[in-house]
């Protein structure tokens, strides 16, 4: 395996992560938990605020495609490779 395809193996991997996290955070108990122990009274009301998390929703759907574009051009690299 080549060092390239290590590090975009690790990329989306990372996507996947990050994107699961920042998609189902928001939404569980977690959020409320980790919305605690911010200082700021205005900017702990505003992280509470449904529109908020969809916004940090859609931050996660976005490493999720970005990881999904990422394994499909690796999979036509692979396939081009096996055909040619």
């Amino acid at each position: 395996m080549r060092l390239d395809s290590l590090g975009r193996i690790l990329f989306i991997l990372y996507c996947i992560e990050a994107g699961a996290i920042f998609l189902l955070l928001p939404w569980g108990g977690g959020w409320e938990r980790l919305i605690l122990h911010v200082s700021d009274a205005g900017l702990h009301s505003y992280l509470l605020v449904p529109a908020v998390r969809g916004l940090v929703s859609a931050f996660g759907v976005v490493h999720l495609v970005w990881a999904a574009h990422d394994l499909d051009l690796m999979a036509l690299a692979r396939r081009s490779r096996n055909s040619g």
